[in-house]
């Protein structure tokens, strides 16, 4: 983990959430290292369905970023050039380029069609 920090999507949350030994593995690491975690706000109300207590445990860890114009921007373009793209990963895929992050996903082949607009974003999967 040499990146500014990392990124997760909402299928990270969800895999936390459930208590799976990878996704647990890399962001119990992560948090050891001072790596910053990151999560743009779209993302939490992609994920959020109301508290408990293991969201609240998972969302304690997580640096959580408000919708920044330059975000919401570079995410727009890139909705414009890459067909089907969701809003949501387009903005995980923006905030990531803009930190120099690693992103880790439950779906990486929708994330990878995102690198064609954002060629410096590393994409990993949380999925063994």
């Amino acid at each position: 983990m040499t990146a500014a920090g990392l990124t997760f999507d909402t299928g990270v949350l969800i895999a936390l959430e459930r208590r799976q030994q990878r996704a647990w593995s890399i962001y119990r690491a992560a948090r050891a290292s001072k790596v910053r975690v990151s999560v743009p706000t779209p993302v939490i109300a992609e994920w959020w369905r109301g508290r408990t207590d293991a969201r609240e445990h998972v969302k304690s860890g997580l640096t959580i970023e408000a919708l920044s114009e330059t975000v919401a921007d570079l995410a727009g373009e890139a909705l414009a050039k890459v067909r089907g793209a969701s809003v949501v990963d387009a903005v995980v895929m923006a905030s990531a380029a803009l930190h120099g992050d690693v992103v880790y996903t439950s779906d990486v082949h929708d994330l990878e069609r995102l690198r064609s607009f954002f060629p410096s974003v590393r994409v990993l999967s949380v999925r063994a």
